[in-house]
């Protein structure tokens, strides 16, 4: 059901990051990282789930299409997936553009990609079906092309 028939089902990047803000302001930055976490976790399950990608083991390639698909520019632009690809340990190695996490940060910031991490990883539970952790290991604020988050099996 679409509640706002004028606006549409979007909001500014402005608007999601105050949010962020305001979080981090009662909640301290880690334990706002960890609520965007949770928070993109379950968006990311959501989504894989009411589009069927559930209960089977994906490979790289066909995670990226759904990844692209569905949070790209066609999708809820909530990045653009670059690459996802298989580790050796059995995890993926996800590389993204354009987060909306990064929007607007000033080069050198210290800040993470938590709620877009958190939807990946959402996904890619969904279908593989393990629980993953992940962590952001290269950033965009940091001189990389892309924001590099490596998913692992959690312990």
């Amino acid at each position: 059901m679409r509640l706002r028939s004028g606006l549409g089902d979007f909001i500014s990047i402005e608007c999601f990051k105050a949010a962020i803000r305001g979080m981090e302001d009662i909640l301290g930055e880690q334990g706002a990282a960890s609520l965007l976490i949770a928070a993109g976790r379950q968006r990311g399950r959501d989504l894989a789930t009411s589009r069927n990608l559930t209960g089977t083991t994906y490979d790289a390639a066909t995670l990226a299409e759904f990844l692209r698909r569905e949070l790209g520019s066609n999708g809820t632009r909530l990045c653009e997936i670059v690459s996802v690809e298989e580790t050796k340990e059995g995890g993926y190695l996800v590389q993204a553009k354009e987060t909306v996490c990064m929007s607007g940060e000033p080069p050198g910031s210290a800040r993470t990609c938590t709620y877009t991490m958190g939807a990946v990883i959402g996904v890619i539970e969904v279908a593989t079906g393990k629980r993953l952790v992940g962590k952001h290991v290269r950033t965009v604020l940091q001189d990389s092309e892309t924001d590099d988050f490596l998913i692992s099996l959690s312990e």
